[in-house]
């Protein structure tokens, strides 16, 4: 494979809504490089991208997949991103890497909520963005009233630089604004012939070409002043004009097609080769002296130190770990050292590869601003950086999306605890949307994920890969006990047995305190009545209870305990019998000073079109939500509510069944609120059937 310079390498990444083409638009565009003999499709289950078996099964893409091609003299390296919410995380990861994003439309749905989300990560990265309307050959096909849809989003820098002759089921002739031609498809080859355009069309392309070249010029001070010189810029202009406007974000071209027919691919490769920006579009990029806040800056460029991030871990079989990376300034080259700051450890380069899905090419090296996959590193994963030791720099790592579901686990053979904490310890490093907790309050793992697809393939590739089988439970929730009066009480703790007996008696109150205020421990013991020697052990014994309460055995919290009074014996006194009496006491102080349950509440914020408002807001009421308000973005509503967290189990799930797959949600922590009295009723007999169960 021959070497590129950096000018000559275009990084895109197609990101959408799931189920809109993406997949089948990198197919297209494979074939049309000439890098496949055939264009496989979704629902055949033969895609060079989709290759994973779940993936084949379910006809959706759940892994990132790099494909890459030359066009035009340009290496165009391809991420085709997963739309399935559960699998966002990848997407935020590519976005890191991506010099263009290609946002995906369905030419009958346009704009929808998980276009937006993803979007919104090209925002973060400040990555430029165009959009593909894809399946004009659909009878409901709607180019202009998308477009007038995506205008409406991002304003007016949104320009067709195409647009279909006809769309519809007969559809094949795309109109090529710049190159004032019409495009006529034949076959799935992806070849085109170029004609005049007629003229019904003709004016409505040239209002977009001035339309297009006004853009351009407004992006360069000169090309301004060339423009109201001449009234026009020359072909050079405008492409200089256009990739400044669309590296600035002020320029988001529309294109279009039917990715399945390969009706466009060759078009769009056309506008990525001339237009898209290169890596050294951006001259240089900022990192950290590593454990420093302290900015470093590398120049894109070949020559100069080595420096790359891994965006994704890939395990395939017979081959282990892949480790997907972009260079960002130097060259890599297989037999290099690399260091890794993040975990302080040096990696011997071995195999490079550039990859077409399942396929790799074996490659020398991977200069500045190219995409590439590393095999078998041993202490480096996603979000690591590599770089040279000589001139170290630490890149910024993703922000991976908040999990929104989880799930417990436990092992379904006994002595698999090791395996499987070993499983999912590797597949957090690899996808780190993913969250493992070993709950030592609730006594459960639990395992979070963006969605219950997402836990179920990472239950798949315990069993899989580390072959370990797990059952799955609800997490319990960790619920808080408090106390809403004063109270106090006294209790004596005597023991005689053969030899020395125990004694100590001690006298409590109880107040609460503040919300999060947490406990406090006072002594307002007079006349030495209890030493001071045993007032630790009382505040031992009442520390006892706090982390398994009287009432459901949960945490104890807002409680102050003072130990007023107390009496003790000069032999049988000891601290083992304060610590029993202090421990029995503040029981019985908490169950007479009125004693409540408290239960998580969480924001929630879901993204939704506004057709599904009614349905989910009287589904977030069902459980308990609070509607805190609702605001507009773009085409789509955004309720925010406060809601229990024992109300959310599988709400993804839920959510996307009453949208039809169209809505979305994250969730935070927000406070502890007292739980309804007949819930609380219910979580107290719970308790108390689990502990007999368990004594027994």
């Amino acid at each position: 494979m021959k070497d590129y310079t950096v000018d000559k390498i275009r990084n895109i990444a197609f990101i959408g809504h799931g189920g809109v083409g993406k997949t089948s638009l990198a197919e297209a565009s494979l074939f049309t490089m000439g890098e496949t003999t055939r264009l496989g499709k979704v629902d055949d289950g033969n895609t060079v991208s989709d290759y994973h078996k779940e993936e084949i099964k379910r006809k959706i893409s759940i892994s990132t997949t790099m494909v890459h091609g030359e066009w035009n003299e340009n290496k165009i390296n391809i991420l085709d991103t997963p739309g399935y919410s559960d699998f966002i995380g990848d997407t935020k990861g590519c976005m890191r890497v991506a010099d263009l994003a290609v946002a995906v439309l369905s030419g009958m749905d346009g704009l929808e909520v998980g276009t937006e989300q993803v979007l919104e990560f090209a925002d973060e990265y400040d990555a430029p963005r165009c959009f593909y309307v894809n399946r004009m050959d659909n009878e409901h096909a709607n180019f202009d009233k998308v477009l007038e849809g995506v205008q409406e989003r991002f304003g007016n820098g949104v320009i067709a630089f195409q647009f279909p002759a006809n769309e519809g089921e007969g559809f094949n002739k795309i109109v090529d604004v710049l190159q004032q031609q019409v495009l006529t498809f034949d076959g799935e080859g992806g070849k085109y012939k170029a004609s005049d355009i007629p003229a019904d069309l003709k004016e409505k392309a040239d209002q977009l070409y001035q339309q297009i070249m006004e853009s351009a010029a407004e992006s360069d001070d000169e090309l301004m002043e060339a423009f109201f010189e001449n009234e026009k810029l020359s072909d050079e202009q405008l492409l200089l004009g256009v990739r400044n406007g669309i590296k600035s974000g002020a320029i988001l071209p529309v294109l279009c097609g039917a990715a399945v027919k390969n009706y466009g691919a060759s078009s769009l490769l056309d506008f990525v080769a001339a237009y898209a920006p290169s890596p050294v579009d951006f001259v240089e990029e900022s990192g950290y002296k590593p454990g420093t806040e302290e900015v470093e800056i590398r120049k894109v460029d070949p020559a100069g130190p080595m420096s790359a991030i891994v965006f994704k871990t890939i395990s395939e079989p017979h081959v282990g770990e892949l480790s997907l990376i972009r260079v960002f300034s130097g060259t890599l080259k297989s037999g290099d050292d690399a260091f890794n700051p993040n975990t302080n450890a040096n990696e011997k380069i071995g195999q490079i590869y550039a990859m077409n899905g399942k396929m790799r090419k074996e490659v020398n090296q991977l200069a500045a601003g190219d995409l590439g996959a590393l095999v078998k590193l041993k202490k480096t994963h996603t979000n690591n950086t590599l770089c040279d030791k000589k001139i170290p720099i630490q890149w910024k790592p993703i922000q991976f999306p908040n999990p929104v579901n989880s799930v417990a686990i436990t092992p379904k053979s006994r002595g698999d605890e090791d395996k499987i904490g070993n499983g999912l310890h590797i597949l957090q490093e690899e996808d780190p949307a993913f969250s493992v907790n070993n709950d030592a309050e609730l006594h459960q793992t639990i395992i979070s994920g963006q969605g219950e697809l997402h836990l179920t393939v990472i239950i798949q590739a315990l069993k899989e890969r580390f072959g370990v089988e797990v059952d799955e439970e609800r997490p319990r929730i960790p619920y808080r006990e408090t106390i809403r009066g004063k109270a106090e009480d006294k209790y004596r703790h005597k023991k005689q047995t053969g030899g020395a007996g125990q004694f100590a008696e001690v006298w409590m109150r109880i107040e609460p305190m503040p919300t999060g205020g947490g406990f406090e421990f006072g002594n307002a013991v007079k006349g030495g009545n209890i030493s001071a020697v045993f007032i630790p052990a009382i505040e031992k014994g009442i520390k006892q209870v706090l982390i398994e309460g009287p009432v459901a055995g949960y945490p104890v919290v807002d409680v102050k305990a003072t130990v007023y009074d107390g009496k003790e014996h000069p032999v049988d006194s000891k601290e083992i019998a304060f610590q029993s009496a202090g421990r029995e006491v503040f029981k019985l102080c908490i169950l007479k000073a009125k004693p409540q349950l408290l239960e998580p509440i969480y924001n929630v914020q879901v993204k939704l079109p506004e057709e599904c408002m009614g349905d989910v807001m009287g589904d977030l009421s069902g459980r308990r939500g609070k509607i805190e308000g609702m605001e507009a973005a773009g085409n789509f509503q955004v309720v925010n509510a406060k809601v229990p967290l024992a109300e959310l189990d599988r709400y993804a799930t839920t959510l996307r069944s009453i949208t039809s797959g169209r809505g979305i949600y994250n969730r935070t922590f927000s406070h502890y609120d007292p739980v309804p009295r007949d819930q609380e009723l219910k979580i107290i007999e719970q308790a108390k059937a689990v502990k007999e169960a368990d004594s027994h």
